[in-house]
């Protein structure tokens, strides 16, 4: 059973905020005490996430940007350096699904914009919160991946081909952190009501798919002190952690 006050105090970041996953997990964090840094380029989304986790005595600190402003990345770094001096965890929801094409016809700035929200963005992410992630007594970070990466489908080559870079990425980082307090894993949320859904399958029913406020404690899960899993992914869909 989860632990419903296990991060009360903690500090959680969470990208991709104002919707879909990311604003469930966000709010999940809060409910369970953690003063949430939330990150997206919505303002106005953002006000409304802020409004949402005020109404049960929740606290936040937004923080709207663009993810490719890797500078921006650096500067939130300092900033929670300077206010809080660790964080506690990390949900690395924002992703992209860019345009699904043969690999031969996609355009190179279409390329080069999915890869830099979908692994450059969380590159930039670990290289600004590294040092802050191991300062945390229990550092946990996660980052939102898809089986996508595994099943290369035709016509998802730009997507899956991002997410396999994320997944090695993250399980390269992980074992680098193997002899400190940080946990780093990846999470498979699997089919969810989301608008990058929707973009991706338009003739699916949404009502056929679980909410993101259904996958979101299990993402959140994972933030946990008392996770020990390191280097894995957990897949929503067979609910059970595996090697990435």
């Amino acid at each position: 059973m989860t632990d419903n006050t296990e991060l009360t105090g903690k500090v959680v970041l969470v990208t991709g905020a104002s919707r879909g996953i990311g604003y469930a997990a966000a709010l999940e964090a809060a409910r369970r005490g953690a003063h949430v840094v939330a990150v997206a380029r919505t303002v106005g989304a953002l006000e409304e996430l802020d409004d949402a986790i005020q109404d049960f005595g929740g606290s936040s600190t937004l923080v709207p940007f663009d993810l490719r402003d890797g500078d921006a990345i650096d500067r939130l770094g300092a900033a929670i350096f300077e206010r809080w001096g660790h964080l506690d965890g990390l949900v690395a929801n924002a992703g992209m699904l860019g345009t699904l094409s043969p690999v031969p016809h996609l355009k190179p700035d279409e390329f080069e914009k999915v890869f830099a929200i979908n692994v450059t963005a969380n590159f930039r992410l670990l290289r600004s919160l590294d040092l802050l992630l191991r300062q945390a007594s229990a550092g946990r970070a996660v980052f939102v991946s898809s089986s996508s990466a595994r099943s290369a489908r035709p016509f998802w080559g730009l997507y899956a081909a991002s997410k396999a870079a994320l997944d090695a990425m993250v399980k390269a980082y992980a074992g680098e952190m193997s002899i400190t307090n940080v946990k780093t894993n990846v999470f498979y949320p699997g089919a969810v009501r989301t608008a990058m859904r929707a973009k991706a399958m338009p003739g699916e029913d949404p009502e056929t798919l679980p909410a993101p406020s259904v996958v979101a404690p299990k993402l959140v899960d994972m933030l946990s002190p008392t996770l020990m899993e390191n280097g894995r992914l957990y897949d929503v869909t067979t609910g059970a952690f595996e090697d990435i």
